[in-house]
């Protein structure tokens, strides 16, 4: 049945990486890919890799086992929807086209083997279309067998390398007899210092703003330092305070560290001393973690509408799209909270090119919450924004996105705020604009607003007036604006409407 009613919006990209093998479903609608699936099985096909790279049976048998399952899958999607690709084990292993027959039998579709540097590059453009790519970036991939690093700008991978090093091949090397200790790391950290060592100075001459892990190794020590109630942020002196704590349980079969799930334990430090390696050597000093790497390039890549877009406006209207939102009075709100914040902008400080897209992006998600309930839509709203992926968006946008969705009407109360951590005087003063800007905008009609003019005093009172009587012959929103210095008043913010 699925052959002959084929889901046209439907795509599959399937990875056979080095030490797991991958399946991603995502659908193309409203505006956005959406992922409807993933299927990922440890298969850590570089183990079977002897000295002379010749792939071991067992190796593979555990591979085409995992695409055994896989094939299920991909009964229902149209062919030219399906990409598969297999990285750096299948570029070096001697026999890699043995294996490669029996998978395209099982799968039923071509496997292609990619590049170093196309898997470079497609690492990068899936950390472009699912990260907030602001300026030029460095992007880390670390698998199984190889690591990808690469400098880019927007949609371009500028210099890109694939490094013969990966947590698989180097835990067969380095910690084969499953030791925690000072010497193990230090020989893994070594080589793997020199294995960088040649791209070393090329990188560190480009430069770049903002540094980015989209690998599992990341993640996991992201997940370890949110445990401990640490930043999210890498630094070299956590990812050293972590190995410290790895040592201390001398094997890896002990290994259990809080916030490292049972999956990632056996390749987790060596890929922890690679990564402290890249961080001696390229002299980085924070690390954030992306929203995509290699399959979400792939996909990317099969569909035309993204080849080349605005993330953060793709990311918005495919929010507006799938919650039915009033585009004209987004754009109301958000013309009318730009403006109060640049008459503000001075007395308060307020950095406009930072805040402008939060304030568009509040405006065009705050009512994506109506589609469930009117009274308490604020809530819904920042529900929804809140447990939703939104590409373009580093997590501390996002968190203000979210404060300021939820606090923009009705009562207040600070549990509003704890999230936003020292930002908390700019998403009280934000919160302060969008809540008189959606009052504002009430009537949702245009052309309907006189003039108005915004201040504030050195204590944040802020006074509203309107250009000749305009008020006097409103008198709803008279009574809204009066209503919301009472709730104002609340948070011991003041509000005074000259009239």
């Amino acid at each position: 049945m699925g052959q002959d009613f084929p889901q046209n919006n439907v795509f599959a990209v399937i990875d056979l990486g080095s030490n797991s093998f991958h399946m991603l479903i995502a659908k193309h609608m409203a505006g956005g890919i959406h992922t409807i699936g993933r299927v990922k099985r440890k298969v850590r096909l570089a183990a079977g890799l002897n000295k002379d790279n010749l792939l071991s049976l067992e190796a593979m048998q555990r591979g085409w086992e995992c695409l055994a399952l896989f094939a299920e899958r991909l009964q229902d999607i149209p062919a030219s929807n399906i990409s598969i690709v297999a990285t750096a084990t299948l570029r070096l292993a001697s026999n890699a086209d043995e294996f490669k027959s029996e998978a395209e039998r099982i799968l039923g579709h071509r496997i292609n083997v990619i590049s170093g540097e196309l898997e470079a590059k497609s690492i990068y453009k899936g950390v472009a279309h699912t990260s907030a790519c602001q300026g030029r970036q460095l992007v880390i991939d670390i698998g199984g067998a190889s690591t990808e690093v690469i400098i880019g700008k927007g949609f371009t991978a500028e210099i890109y390398k694939s490094l013969d090093m990966g947590c698989v091949t180097f835990l067969e090397r380095y910690f084969s007899d499953g030791t925690l200790s000072q010497s193990n790391f230090d020989h893994a950290i070594s080589a793997a210092n020199q294995v960088i060592s040649p791209i070393k100075q090329t990188y560190i001459d480009a430069g770049w703003e903002l540094a980015i892990g989209a690998s599992g190794t990341i993640q996991a020590i992201q997940e370890i330092l949110a445990a401990s109630g640490e930043s999210e942020l890498l630094t070299l002196e956590r990812l050293y305070s972590i190995k410290k704590q790895a040592i201390c349980f001398a094997s890896i079969d002990k290994l259990q560290l809080a916030g490292l799930g049972e999956e990632r334990r056996l390749v987790f430090v060596s890929g922890l001393a690679i990564l402290i390696a890249l961080f001696q050597s390229l002299d980085i000093k924070y690390m954030g973690l992306a929203g995509g790497a290699l399959r979400e390039g792939v996909l990317y890549s099969m569909i035309s509408d993204f080849h080349n877009t605005d993330i953060r406006k793709r990311t918005l209207d495919g929010f507006t799209e799938r919650y039915h939102v009033d585009k004209r009075q987004a754009q109301r709100v958000a013309e009318v909270s730009i403006e109060l914040a640049g008459q503000l902008s001075a007395t308060w400080q307020l950095p406009m090119e930072q805040i402008i897209p939060i304030l568009t992006a509040v405006a065009h998600l705050h009512e994506i919450g109506l589609v469930i309930d009117y009274k308490l839509y604020h809530q819904h709203s920042a529900y929804i924004l809140n447990n939703t992926g939104m590409p373009g968006f580093t997590k501390a946008e996002k968190q203000l996105i979210v404060a300021i969705t939820s606090a923009h009407r009705a009562d207040l109360n600070q549990r509003q705020f704890s999230e936003v951590g020292n930002q908390t005087l700019l998403v009280t003063r934000l919160i302060r604009l969008v809540r008189l800007a959606v009052i504002l905008s009430m009537r949702r009609e245009d052309d309907v607003l006189a003039d108005f003019f915004v201040c504030a005093d050195k204590f944040d009172a802020v006074k509203l007036k309107f250009a000749g009587d305009w008020l006097s012959a409103h008198p709803l929103m008279v009574s809204e604006l009066e209503q919301e210095t009472i709730y104002q008043q609340r948070m011991s913010w003041r509000l005074f409407i000259e009239r």
